[in-house]
């Protein structure tokens, strides 16, 4: 492979993200095809394997390719047809992402019991990578646990086996995390690293009823975890609404 040097000015992750995308468009790589590994891309950006995951992370998101556990990632056949959608840059305040909290209750709690009943051992491999993706983030503070919280998220919704659920969460992209539009950690003055490991607790908790196949159990850990979520983004709001003399 020929390099294709980025520009440090830039973020290391969207210039990757930016160039892959455009080779992709140019054909370089058909549909069904596997991409460059991990170490050949590393070599080719000339960045570092958490960039490489993370842009790969991105490409996915965006549906544009698909990573199988130990065998590689393909390129995926692009989606020429949305018939829903929803517009993600009309959601700027704490009340619409409250407001987009209750739509992923009623919708995420169905998806987990879904997944536990429909995953398949690729999906929860993923899911388990996800989930140590984001450990190390919060051990060594590599990565960006934002980008592994959507992943997690997305990939229960495609263990359901029913694209729709996948489809509406990717239109949504980082919106659905709150912390991406709204740093509820520093506004509910919680300490965030503290914050970032209920988060990964919570998620382990679904992880486990996904993989033993509960699907009671999955519903009500999802529940749980974005209840916490919309509590917390609550207690802000109240606190905007009515500051402390």
């Amino acid at each position: 492979m020929s390099p294709h040097p980025v520009r440090r000015s830039t973020s290391l992750t969207r210039s990757v993200v930016t160039a892959l995308s455009e080779r992709i468009r140019n054909g370089e790589f058909q549909v069904g095809e596997k991409l460059p590994t991990e170490a050949e891309l590393v070599e080719s950006f000339g960045v570092s394997r958490t960039v490489i995951r993370e842009a790969m992370l991105r490409l996915q998101e965006a549906g544009l390719v698909e990573t199988r556990h130990g065998i590689g990632t393909f390129l995926l056949e692009p989606n020429k047809e949305q018939n829903l959608h929803i517009h993600t840059e009309s959601i700027h305040t704490m009340r619409d992402v409250m407001a987009i909290l209750e739509l992923r209750i009623s919708l995420e709690a169905e998806a987990a019991g879904l997944a536990a009943l429909r995953r398949t051992e690729d999906q929860l491999n993923q899911l388990r990578d996800i989930l140590d993706g984001f450990a190390e983030h919060l051990q060594n503070k590599t990565g960006n646990a934002v980008i592994a919280d959507v992943a997690f998220h997305l990939w229960v919704a495609k263990a359901t086996g029913n694209p729709y659920f996948h489809d509406i969460l990717k239109q949504l992209g980082e919106v659905i995390i709150p912390r991406a539009r709204v740093d509820l950690a520093a506004l509910a003055e919680d300490d965030p690293h503290l914050y970032l490991e209920g988060v990964h607790r919570e998620h382990e908790a679904i992880y486990s009823a996904i993989k033993r196949k509960d699907p009671e159990a999955a519903s009500a850990a999802m529940r749980t975890h974005l209840g916490n979520s919309r509590e917390r983004l609550r207690r802000v709001q109240d606190a905007v609404v009515s500051p402390q003399a």
